[in-house]
């Protein structure tokens, strides 16, 4: 597999592309991405449960260097591949733990502790589950939600709806990649985004994919 294995020089950036774009990374090195045909736009795919773990850590590291301004006190990683960043962004912040809620529902789960969920990448509905135990982890405390990509903000919106069903409203939300600008609108402004990096939406042509530098939110970047 060539993608999410290493770091490369930033060599061959040029547009358009036909199935990858390499890009470019907060220590000037890039990341080979692959580009997802979503029909009227393209987008970089990032499936962090197939990166090395060389790249998955660095990753992780420029994560907690952006989020470690809002000094959270306790990390949320959702699933599926927010799990990945989750352990690794609180080492980075020198957590001993982190919160992990999940799609599946254990014996002594309550359902006013979940919320439905359907992503981009996932378009059939789900329950987003938070253990009732580990409500006293996350309560009073300053939270940082962590998630893998925020493309739509289906995903990163339930996390925020189920901390607010546990009484909570995160210190901050960060992503690796900021996929693109159309999650902005529903974003609350209250609550802070950062990224390891951001990356734009691309256009079709007949010689492959040009970026739309326009849709590329690098504000919430390194």
């Amino acid at each position: 597999m060539a993608f999410w294995q290493e770091f490369e020089a930033p060599i061959g950036m040029e547009t358009p592309r036909r199935a990858d774009a390499l890009v470019p990374m907060p220590d000037g090195s890039a990341l080979r991405l692959p580009l997802r045909d979503y029909g009227a736009v393209g987008v970089t795919g990032l499936i962090a449960n197939q990166a090395s773990l060389a790249v998955a850590r660095r990753l992780a590291g420029w994560m907690a260097d952006a989020a470690s301004r809002f000094a959270p006190e306790v990390v949320v990683g959702l699933p599926t591949l927010g799990h990945v960043f989750g352990p690794l962004v609180a080492e980075a912040l020198g957590h001993s733990n982190w919160v992990a809620p999940g799609y599946s529902r254990k014996l002594w789960y309550e359902e006013g502790l979940s919320v439905p969920l359907a992503s981009s990448t996932t378009p059939v509905p789900r329950r987003l589950w938070l253990d009732p135990r580990l409500v006293a982890r996350i309560e009073g405390r300053r939270v940082l939600l962590v998630d893998d990509v925020i493309s739509t903000g289906h995903s990163a919106l339930a996390g925020l709806e189920l901390l607010a069903k546990a009484g909570v409203r995160p210190a901050a939300a960060c992503v690796a990649m900021a996929q693109g600008d159309r999650w902005r609108a529903a974003w609350p402004g209250e609550v802070p985004l950062v990224a390891a990096f951001a990356t734009p939406l691309y256009r079709p042509t007949p010689e492959g994919w040009v970026p739309m530098p326009e849709t590329a939110p690098r504000d919430v970047a390194l």
